[in-house]
């Protein structure tokens, strides 16, 4: 049960997300088709959250004396990323979030691509929809390149 608790924690990390999650899983003993459906829906737990709320809470933070710093970051990495994504997708605006998200690299995930959602104020269905179907790209991709890593260790 413990190394379940650990996987879905660790999926609801911002940055490390679903991509850390799912190669620990593995590499705990939890089958792929386990780890898999378990770390996405952990990833996805927090996105309404972020989608309505984390850029009221960012800008309330920013000018607070102790966690100022840290709000503006995120509040930069969030437009940073929205404006990325607008300047390059156009009319295509989910078509590139949902590659934004599902593209394993660091600062590109679920978090990142929600909070840009938000910043950009797009429509919540389809930023979830997108969003989703990126956490099940960045998914399968972690989970072959897992399954590729570890079969190459036995």
């Amino acid at each position: 049960m413990k190394k379940y608790l650990i996987m879905i924690l660790i999926s609801m990390v911002p940055l490390i997300e679903l991509r850390g999650a799912v190669p620990v899983g593995i590499a705990s003993g939890i089958k792929w088709y386990v780890a898999l459906p378990i770390c996405m829906v952990a990833n996805m737990l927090p996105v309404p959250v972020i989608f309505f709320f984390a850029r009221k809470v960012l800008v309330w933070g920013a000018d607070k004396k102790y966690i100022g710093r840290f709000f503006t970051f995120c509040l930069e990495k969030g437009e940073k990323g929205g404006e990325k994504l607008q300047a390059k997708a156009g009319k295509g605006i989910y078509v590139a979030l949902l590659l934004f998200v599902g593209i394993p690299l660091p600062g590109t995930g679920a978090w990142t691509g929600t909070l840009a959602a938000s910043m950009l104020d797009l429509d919540f269905k389809k930023s979830i929809a997108a969003v989703m179907l990126g956490v099940l790209l960045a998914g399968v991709i972690m989970t072959v390149l897992s399954q590729l890593g570890l079969m190459a260790l036995t």
